[in-house]
């Protein structure tokens, strides 16, 4: 498992992630999507698993569901999986807010 470091204390991660806003980041050679809501963070794969439309104009509801932009399909932000629709699971990936700065894991 590899880790990525972002920002390097807790309010350079709070001025990186704004409340509320998708940021697209590069890992390696994987881009990914990062939300936070309020002092909970969220990593997922950028592109929808369904046809690939962008994630990073995505909506999120009030159940903590991101919503696709092409076809209105919903997932999970903790865990990925699909609650409406037809395709597979969306990547997320595990985060972690430490004093350093946000730890992004990857598989």
């Amino acid at each position: 498992m590899k880790q990525f470091l972002f920002g390097n204390s807790l309010e350079s991660v709070q001025e990186l992630f704004p409340d509320r806003v998708i940021q697209r980041l590069l890992l390696d050679e994987e881009e990914i999507g990062v939300l936070r809501i309020g002092n909970t963070f969220f990593a997922f794969q950028s592109s929808c698993p369904h046809r690939g439309a962008s994630l990073i104009q995505a909506h999120i509801n009030g159940q903590g569901e991101i919503i696709c932009p092409l076809h209105q399909y919903r997932f999970d932000l903790k865990t990925g999986m699909l609650k409406m629709g037809f395709c597979g699971d969306l990547k997320v990936f595990q985060t972690q807010l430490t004093e350093e700065g946000l730890l992004v894991f990857t598989q």
